[in-house]
């Protein structure tokens, strides 16, 4: 007779004041995971890559802040069930099981993992209770923020509309009210690079380094911010950039009886100073006016 022996595991749990469906990605997507995944602020996720498929590998580079050691957390996924349960093989082996219960605004997480042979039990159940912690911070914190939005009607037609935000001489005019200077460098193909300029009060040229991550005609642009330009150079890395790196702006053009209703979703990875949200809060919707004018009187 053959006996097997039932591996031990260990199980920790929290449960998330937010929508299972935002804690999902917040999970899954490598440009959130590099914000949360830490035990102690001496460590960090400095780079991720997460291919979210039965078979798809993923990578997250843990490193201690001050160099002095770090390691590859990686594997292989065996199952996926959207908004429920993730499963997946570590590169030692070892089976990593995690669920997502949902209850209307909240979501519970279950982390259930075999434990290795280095380290104490115990150790790794701070550890990774330490990690899903830090998960429900960064997921309240970032969902209590959530994105800015800003609307406008314009009494023209979705064409007119969209092809007067991107046109370079009537992209300027409307987008003076952010800076006199403004303009872009590059194309709005979709997943082309594209640069978004201005100069400040003494002439230094700055603004966003940033891809087209969507553009469906006449429906729906999706910029992706990588980084910024400072005094002419292009910054993808820094402390400087952290604040942007990620954050997507999305125009989205709906059709009301011949006029257009016009959406401006701006959502960061981190939360922006109060400063630049009072500063959007005004801004955005002055450039919208400028556009509607501009719209209207063709």
């Amino acid at each position: 007779m053959t006996t097997t022996t039932k591996k031990a595991t260990i199980t920790i749990r929290a449960t998330i004041s937010a929508p299972v469906e935002k804690v999902w990605t917040l999970w899954t997507n490598p440009k959130h995971i590099v914000h949360w995944n830490k035990a102690s602020d001496e460590w960090h996720t400095p780079t991720s890559q997460n291919d979210l498929r039965v078979g798809g590998t993923f990578l997250s580079r843990m490193e201690a802040k001050d160099g002095s050691q770090g390691f590859d957390f990686a594997g292989e996924y065996s199952k996926i069930i959207y908004h429920k349960q993730i499963e997946y093989v570590l590169a030692d082996g070892r089976k990593v099981f995690v669920f997502f219960v949902s209850n209307r605004n909240e979501t519970t997480v279950t982390e259930t993992f075999e434990p290795e042979q280095t380290y104490p039990v115990e150790f790794q159940e701070t550890g990774w209770q330490a990690i899903l912690n830090n998960f429900k911070k960064y997921v309240e914190a970032y969902c209590k923020d959530g994105p800015m939005i800003f609307k406008i009607s314009i009494n023209a037609n979705i064409k007119q509309v969209y092809k007067t935000m991107l046109n370079a001489k009537s992209y300027a005019e409307w987008t003076s009210e952010f800076n006199p200077n403004s303009h872009y460098v590059g194309s709005w193909k979709k997943g082309s690079k594209i640069l978004f300029l201005g100069r400040d009060d003494e002439g230094h040229l700055g603004g966003m380094v940033s891809r087209i991550k969507e553009n469906i005609p006449n429906k729906l642009i999706i910029i992706e911010h990588l980084g910024i330009v400072q005094n002419g150079k292009e910054l993808i890395t820094g402390s400087d950039v952290d604040t942007w790196a990620g954050a997507i702006e999305s125009y989205s053009f709906v059709d009301d009886n011949g006029k257009t209703k016009l959406s401006i979703n701006l959502e960061t990875l981190r939360e922006i100073s109060d400063e630049f949200k009072f500063y959007f809060s005004e801004t955005w919707p002055k450039a919208l006016k400028k556009l509607k004018a501009i719209c209207e009187s063709k």
